[in-house]
């Protein structure tokens, strides 16, 4: 039977990586591929003390429906978080709960993008915002990126030269896939940028809290004078992923019109995920509990850097994140890093090629090596095996 699909379905194709990464679900497999947590650093017993805690005093409420915009407790907690980290000045109210950042990307899309529209984004750029934009029948334009972000004079030639623009999307802190993190004057720069063009910025942050080295940045809301600039966040990075409990952030006229869409979606989050977080929130340290997050993968990045200087070929150029999930490397240009994964997999090892990352560009020399879940010593042994690879590739 021919089905009569909405024309935005075309555009959305399987992708013959994610079919190639399936194979790395088997236990032999040292992947270097998800942006995963380590599992084993999970709260589990303080997690399961909170749910037993919330179902005791307000069962009832917990298995309950509630409002699209969240459990206030939980908004207030991430607005105070917020201003004393990134400089911003939210209140509840300004918080919206969404599950995972990833949906928060989506419903902007609802909110923000028409067919024809243009997103600009980094190049490269996290290739799931590539995914949840263009079901909106949006454009991408790529503007070249330094060690520092978005280059602005490219910015904004880019912003001449397609007056559609309707989205800047961008993760200045450990990008995903780079791991760069963007200077404090581009940050403003692009405020500056938003409030001249008026136009929206998505200013994505799930890594923002996992920094090993340097100074915390304010961030680009910080330096917002328009309201054009739209927060996201997550407990997945912190805290544990499977609650699938994130947040939008932004001006309150704003965020209402991403609750109206909301509610055409889901209706709301999952109450008992939000109050078991909630109540974690209160009984304990959670910065006690990040430090230990960011202690093992601070390790866990320089073991694979160090494998990298020593096995990959003297001429590989790789990123030196100064936190979050995600290394970059670029190798010789007549490596193609989709027929290296094909050869890597027959060694038990898979990594993300790079080419996934640009929505336009053909960058086939590059690949993302995710090193927070997995230990240290698979870390060397499967960055060995690409380089073992590497040396008989052709």
């Amino acid at each position: 039977m021919e089905y009569k699909y909405a024309r935005r379905i075309s555009s959305i194709k399987a992708s013959e990586i994610r079919e190639l990464l399936k194979l790395t679900e088997k236990p032999e497999v040292i992947s270097f591929a998800g942006g995963l947590p380590a599992p084993e650093l999970f709260p589990i017993e303080e997690i399961k003390a909170a749910n037993n805690y919330v179902l005791e005093h307000n069962g009832g409420q917990a298995l309950q429906y509630s409002t699209t915009e969240g459990y206030q407790p939980l908004r207030k907690w991430i607005a105070e978080r917020m201003n004393s980290q990134l400089g911003t000045s939210f209140c509840d109210e300004n918080i919206m709960i969404t599950h995972g950042s990833q949906q928060a990307l989506d419903l902007s899309g609802k909110v923000f993008l028409d067919e024809g529209d243009a997103v600009l984004c980094e190049s490269p750029t996290y290739l799931a915002a590539i995914s949840a934009f263009k079901s909106y029948g949006c454009k991408f334009v790529e503007v070249e990126t330094d060690g520092e972000g978005m280059i602005i004079s490219e910015l904004e030639k880019a912003l001449k030269a397609f007056p559609a623009s309707k989205i800047i999307y961008i993760i200045p802190n450990f990008q995903n896939p780079t791991g760069r993190t963007w200077s404090l004057e581009r940050r403003q720069q692009v405020a500056d940028i938003s409030a001249k063009y008026n136009v929206i910025v998505i200013e994505d942050n799930p890594y923002g809290e996992l920094r090993y080295e340097g100074d915390f940045l304010t961030s680009v809301k910080s330096f917002d004078r328009t309201g054009n600039i739209v927060c996201t966040g997550t407990f997945s990075k912190i805290f544990c992923p499977g609650y699938r409990i994130g947040w939008i952030a932004g001006d309150k006229d704003v965020i209402q019109k991403y609750v109206l869409v909301k509610q055409g979606v889901d209706l709301q989050c999952n109450t008992i995920a939000q109050m078991v977080i909630a109540a974690y929130l209160e009984k304990y340290d959670i910065d006690a509990h990040i430090n230990k997050i960011r202690e093992v993968y601070r390790r866990r990045r320089d073991v694979a850097i160090d494998a990298i200087s020593r096995y990959f070929p003297p001429d590989t150029k790789y990123t030196k994140p100064e936190g979050g999930l995600f290394l970059w490397v670029e190798l010789n240009d007549r490596i193609n890093t989709v027929k290296l994964l094909e050869r890597c997999l027959e060694h038990d090892v898979a990594f993300v090629p790079g080419n996934s990352f640009f929505p336009n560009t053909n960058k086939s020399n590059t690949l993302r090596i995710n090193f927070s879940n997995t230990q240290e010593g698979k870390i060397a042994d499967g960055i060995a095996r690409i380089g073992n690879v590497l040396k008989e590739f052709k």
